[in-house]
């Protein structure tokens, strides 16, 4: 959040839920096994996240796969989602554009933030995104 809380959970998998595989356990560093072992229940992550979110819009540097998942998790817990997901590219300029990857492997490299979860990205995120505009803002 612009007030530096964060908000970050395991979620157990629903017992439909298959596409967890040895990938995703790589890329995010969790068994399925962990995620059954200490995940909290999706509704109750799922209204905890609209408490936490109260009506304000998410960015995304990867829209494309974090949307779908949103919506997939509150569908699959039956719980409406009261705040929206957005691609970062909204609020972004062009010239913002053309640095971000650059700027977010200074940020990774300088804050040694590596796991990837969510609320770590969330920081990740959002100090490039400053970053960048705070460059461009110098630039002019």
């Amino acid at each position: 959040m612009p007030d530096g809380r964060r908000f970050c959970k395991l979620i157990k998998p629903f017992a439909q839920w298959q596409f967890w595989d040895k990938a995703a356990e790589s890329v995010h560093g969790i068994t399925r096994a962990e995620l059954h072992a200490r995940g909290e229940e999706a509704v109750g992550v799922c209204l905890a996240l609209n408490d936490f979110v109260d009506g304000h819009t998410l960015y995304s540097d990867a829209w494309v796969v974090d949307h779908p998942w949103m919506v997939k998790l509150f569908a699959q817990a039956a719980v409406p989602m009261t705040f929206s997901v957005s691609a970062i590219e909204m609020v972004m300029s062009e010239p913002q554009l053309a640095i971000w990857d650059a700027e977010k492997s200074k940020v990774i490299a300088q804050s040694g933030m590596q796991r990837h979860r969510a609320s770590t990205d969330a920081v990740i995120i959002q100090q490039t995104f400053q970053r960048t505009k705070q460059l461009m803002q110098h630039s002019q």
